[in-house]
């Protein structure tokens, strides 16, 4: 798992780059929720993301728990077909904002 981040205006982008499973969910929750900040937004992009494992969407549960602690927002983009439906079956896609691309999840936190 490859792991990014950078600031697009006042949002801060954590760019995933690989499968997100039983081997790497920890790995990649360690990381991502010292980045979450505090009254802010946060875009995970997921677009470099084919496959995502029932430990992926535990990792996004407590990811969204750990920013509505800090009253902040979060949005997923790039989600592919499959992951979306699974997201979509297990009502794990309420939870969050969504958009095809990085720019389209900006502006959606602007919606």
């Amino acid at each position: 798992m490859e792991i990014t981040s950078e600031q697009v205006q006042n949002v801060t982008v954590i760019t995933l780059k690989g499968d997100i499973d039983g081997k790497t969910a920890g790995t990649t929750q360690q990381t991502v929720l010292p980045m979450i900040p505090s009254d802010g937004r946060l875009l995970l992009d997921m677009s470099a993301v084919p496959y995502m494992s029932s430990a992926g969407l535990r990792m996004l549960l407590l990811i969204y728990r750990q920013a509505q602690s800090k009253h902040s927002e979060v949005a997923l983009v790039g989600l592919t077909d499959d992951i979306k439906d699974t997201m979509s079956a297990t009502g794990f896609l309420s939870y969050f904002l969504t958009a095809a691309d990085v720019a389209a999840g900006v502006k959606s936190f602007s919606a």
